[in-house]
C-alpha cells in the first residue's frame, strides 16, 4: 500500500490540522492543570481527582454520545463540540488571571477547575465518537488502515509538543498566559474545520429509539471477539499503567527537576509513539497482531516498572520513551480493528465503546495511581499497576488462544479490494 495514500486526499490533510490543533490544546491543557493543582494542593490525590472530575461525565454520557453521533451529521457536531471545549478554555483562563487568585480562596479555585474539567468531560464524550466517524466519511473504505494510522500519527504528534510547550511555557509566561495559547488553538481547530463541508448522513436507521440504538451498539462490540479483545486488554493496562498521572510528583519531589524536566518526561512517552507510528506508515503491523498486541502491552507494562524504581532522569525519560512506542503499537492495532471491522451506521456507537474501555481507562488510571500513591506511596503505586498490566497479558494471552492467533491481512486486503 502507498504509505501517503490518506494524504493525498485534500480533506483528510485538513483533518490533520483539526485534530493537531484540538489534541495539542487539550494535551497542554491537562499538563497546566495538573501543574496548577499539584502547586495549589501538594496532595498525589487531587491529581487523581483530575481524571475522575472528566471520566465521570465522560463514562457516563459515551453510550448516548454514540448514539447522537450516528444520528446527527458530523461535520457541525464537531463543531459544537470544539466550540464546547473552547468555552472551557475561556473559563481556565480566566480563573487563573492574577486578580482572581488573589480575591479568591485556593479551595474556591480548586474546585472551579474540577467544574471546569467536568465540563470538558462531557465534551470529550461526543468528540471522540464524531472523530472517529468523520475520518470514514472522508476517505474511501480502501485506505482506511492507512488513515487510521496518519490520525493516530498525529494526534501523538500533538501529544509530543504540547506537553512540551506546556512545561516550557509554564515557566515562561505563567499557567495563565499558557492557557490562553490553549483558547487560541482551540479557535484555530474551529477555523481549520469550517474547511470541511457537511457530510452525508449514512445511519439507514434515523429517529431510532435511542435504548435499542444503545443495545445494538454494545452487541456488537461484544460479539466482536478482536474489538472486545482488543479493548479489554487496552483498558486493563492503562487503568494499571497511568504513572503518567504522577509525573507532576516525580518532576517536583523526587527527580527535582521543575516544569522544564516535567515538560520533558511527559512528552516522552508520545516522542516514543509518534515515531513508531512514523515508522508504522512503511511496516503495517497487521500481520500477527495478536501477537504483536500482546507482546507489546507486556513491555509497557516493564517500562512502567523501571520507570516507577529510577531515580535517575535520563533512565526515567528513556524508560517513558519506550513505554510510549511500544503503546502506539498497540494503539495501532486497535485503531485498524476498529475502522475494518466497524460498519458505517455503527461507528459513533463502537466509538463511544472504545472511549469508555480505553479512553476513559486513562483517567480512571490516574485515579488509581493517585489512591495508590496516596495509600502505598508514590514509587510503590507506580511498580504495583506496572505488575498489574504484566499480568494482565499473562492472563488474557492464556484463556484466549483465538485472540493470540489473530491476524488482520485477511480483512485488510478485503478492504484494499473494494
Amino acid at each position: 500500500m502507498d504509505p501517503y495514500a490518506a494524504l493525498r486526499y485534500k480533506e483528510f490533510n485538513i483533518f490533520l490540522l483539526v485534530r493537531f490543533a484540538m489534541v495539542f490544546a487539550w494535551s497542554m491543557q491537562f499538563i497546566v492543570i495538573e501543574w496548577q493543582v499539584y502547586s495549589l494542593t501538594k496532595d498525589p490525590l487531587s491529581l487523581g481527582i483530575i481524571g475522575l472530575m472528566e471520566v465521570i461525565p465522560a463514562v457516563s454520557m459515551a453510550l448516548f454520545a454514540g448514539h447522537v453521533v450516528d444520528q446527527k451529521e458530523k461535520r457541525n457536531l464537531l463543531v459544537k463540540c470544539i466550540l464546547g471545549f473552547s468555552l472551557v478554555s475561556l473559563g481556565l483562563f480566566l480563573i487563573s488571571g492574577p486578580s482572581l487568585e488573589q480575591e479568591l480562596s485556593s479551595k474556591t479555585i480548586l474546585y472551579t477547575i474540577y467544574a471546569l474539567v467536568f465540563l470538558g468531560g462531557l465534551v470529550r464524550a461526543f468528540i471522540g465518537p464524531t472523530i472517529f466517524s468523520l475520518i470514514a466519511l472522508i476517505v474511501p473504505k480502501k485506505i482506511y488502515p492507512n488513515a487510521a494510522t496518519w490520525s493516530s500519527s498525529t494526534w501523538q504528534l500533538a501529544s509530543v509538543l504540547g506537553p512540551a510547550l506546556a512545561g516550557f511555557s509554564i515557566s515562561w509566561i505563567g499557567v495563565h498566559w499558557s492557557m490562553c495559547v490553549i483558547f487560541g488553538f482551540s479557535l484555530l481547530a474551529l477555523l481549520f474545520l469550517f474547511r470541511i463541508p457537511q457530510k452525508p448522513i449514512l445511519n439507514p436507521k434515523i429517529g431510532e429509539p435511542v435504548l435499542q440504538s444503545l443495545k445494538d451498539g454494545l452487541k456488537f462490540v461484544f460479539n466482536s471477539k478482536a474489538i472486545f479483545g482488543a479493548l479489554t486488554l487496552d483498558m486493563i493496562a492503562v487503568l494499571f499503567g497511568g504513572a503518567v498521572a504522577l509525573l507532576p510528583i516525580y518532576a517536583q519531589d523526587i527527580l527535582h527537576v521543575g516544569s522544564e524536566g516535567f515538560g520533558i518526561l511527559r512528552a516522552a512517552p508520545a516522542v516514543g509513539a509518534s515515531i513508531t507510528m512514523l515508522g508504522s506508515t512503511r511496516f503495517p503491523l497487521y500481520k500477527k497482531a495478536g501477537k504483536k498486541l500482546l507482546l507489546a502491552v507486556f513491555a509497557f507494562g516493564i517500562c512502567i516498572i523501571v520507570f516507577g524504581v529510577s531515580k535517575l532522569f535520563w533512565l526515567s525519560v528513556i524508560a517513558l520513551f519506550l513505554s510510549g512506542a511500544v503503546d502506539g503499537v498497540s494503539m495501532i492495532i486497535r485503531q485498524t480493528i476498529l475502522q475494518i471491522k466497524t460498519p458505517d451506521h455503527m461507528r459513533g456507537r463502537v466509538a463511544s465503546v472504545n472511549s469508555i474501555f480505553v479512553g476513559s481507562s486513562n483517567e480512571l488510571g490516574a485515579f488509581e495511581s493517585g489512591l495508590a500513591a496516596k495509600i502505598l506511596g508514590t514509587v510503590p503505586a507506580v511498580v504495583f499497576g506496572g505488575v498489574m498490566t504484566l499480568l494482565t497479558v499473562g492472563v488474557t494471552g492464556l484463556v484466549s488462544p483465538s485472540f493470540r492467533r489473530l491476524d488482520l491481512r485477511k480483512d485488510v486486503d478485503e478492504h484494499e479490494d473494494s
